[in-house]
């Protein structure tokens, strides 16, 4: 039983409202909501995040970091100005693979997975080494690349040679030039490093559902070259496997971000891990699940994908290890937001009151105030139902 009326305890963990509010802008609107109907109640608001938008934030949120601006190889082989930041704390460097080969970094008139590289992720990392950093978090998403990692490796020091001992060339097109691997110039402080991966999908690295196949059309690959660089990525792992017995290309994510996923484990000996398994990790939201009474998450948007990895699934998971009881808010939700109620959330609400266009919800001032109002009417019925439940004085 909630007793609305004392020191409730209240969590709020909920992710960005996509183009709208960020994760802690739309939690502390809901906390303005439990205050309203419930002033005595203890709220804490912690951001979350998925491994999408606001990840950084969430993961950087209460810690002294740094951002570190350098110039890498970009995803056209030419020179682009990126950053990361760093957790001084900890010796944490998160990176986002996208600000070194990502796809907006391409005009779409020169996108050809054949060419693109992620040399400038390994560029990155090394700059992190060299920083003192021996922990990574690194997300994978939205990738112009489609290289098996091969770009990354090359400039972490891995020798992936063509017959004659020279270097192959960049992109998925150099990987039918491969002959030989070589560690023998590995930095060397990559044995000290710990990589965790942000990694939403589950794609193999070849086949009908890999990278090539499923991910190389976005990238500008032709169905033409869609089968060739599925061909040579299979030759890749072939030749991975001559010198880490233990590479798998049929892993779940071998194929994400055009096969870096791949790379990663096999070479680095990273874990690949949904993004909101990560951020509730290194954010320590347990400690503060295990001290709340209620737990309310929450995103712009529920559907049946809602309980594929995002955020509010992750809290409610999270909650419901410790039995505890979770509302969800969105902006709106879809016939199959039902599905949520199988994996931890106990009742969800849509926060929109009135009948409006996208443009209208989604501004800030109207976002923030739709979930305040929402809140405060949970909690007024809250308060009804607890008092109900008290038992009567004499």
């Amino acid at each position: 039983m909630l007793n609305t009326r004392g020191g409730l305890r209240v969590l709020i963990a909920m992710d960005s409202f996509k183009g709208s509010l960020t994760s802690m802008e739309a939690g502390n609107a809901a906390k303005q909501g439990v205050l309203a109907a419930c002033p005595q109640a203890e709220v804490t608001v912690r951001p979350a995040a998925d491994g999408g938008e606001g990840t950084t934030d969430a993961l950087c949120f209460g810690h002294q970091t740094g951002y570190e601006r350098i110039t890498v190889t970009g995803p056209l082989g030419e020179p682009a100005a990126c950053g990361y930041y760093v957790i001084r704390e900890s010796g944490t460097a998160i990176i986002e693979m996208a600000a070194a080969a990502g796809l907006t970094l391409v005009p779409e008139e020169r996108r050809d997975p054949l060419y693109t590289t992620t040399y400038g992720v390994g560029e990155m990392i090394l700059d992190a080494i060299g920083k003192g950093c021996r922990r990574f978090i690194v997300g994978i998403g939205g990738s112009a690349t489609n290289d098996g990692g091969a770009g990354m490796l090359q400039a972490l020091g891995f020798d992936l040679c063509d017959r004659a001992g020279r270097p192959i060339r960049y992109g998925a097109a150099g990987l039918r030039e491969l002959d030989r691997i070589g560690t023998e110039r590995v930095h060397p402080a990559l044995k000290e490093c710990v990589f965790r991966v942000a990694c939403d999908v589950t794609n193999p690295l070849c086949g009908k559902q890999g990278c090539s196949a499923v991910f190389g059309p976005q990238k500008g690959a032709t169905d033409e070259m869609t089968a060739d660089m599925d061909r040579w990525l299979r030759r890749y792992a072939g030749k991975m496997r001559e010198v880490f017995p233990h590479a798998d290309p049929d892993i779940p994510g071998a194929g994400a971000a055009g096969g870096i996923g791949f790379a990663f484990v096999t070479c680095l000996n990273a874990r690949l891990e949904k993004g909101s398994e990560i951020v509730l990790a290194e954010t320590g939201l347990e400690n503060d699940v295990r001290n709340a009474d209620l737990v309310i998450t929450g995103e712009g948007r529920m559907d049946g994908q809602s309980i594929m990895g995002k955020t509010p699934v992750g809290v409610a998971a999270l909650a419901k290890k410790y039995g505890k009881p979770v509302i969800a808010l969105c902006g709106c939700a879809s016939e199959d937001a039902d599905k949520c109620f199988d994996h931890g959330i106990d009742a969800y609400f849509p926060v929109l009151r009135d009948i409006c266009t996208r443009e209208e919800a989604m501004r800030p001032g109207n976002a923030a105030g739709n979930i305040t109002g929402t809140v405060t009417r949970i909690f007024r019925l809250l308060n009804a139902v607890s008092a109900q439940e008290q038992p009567a004085t004499m």
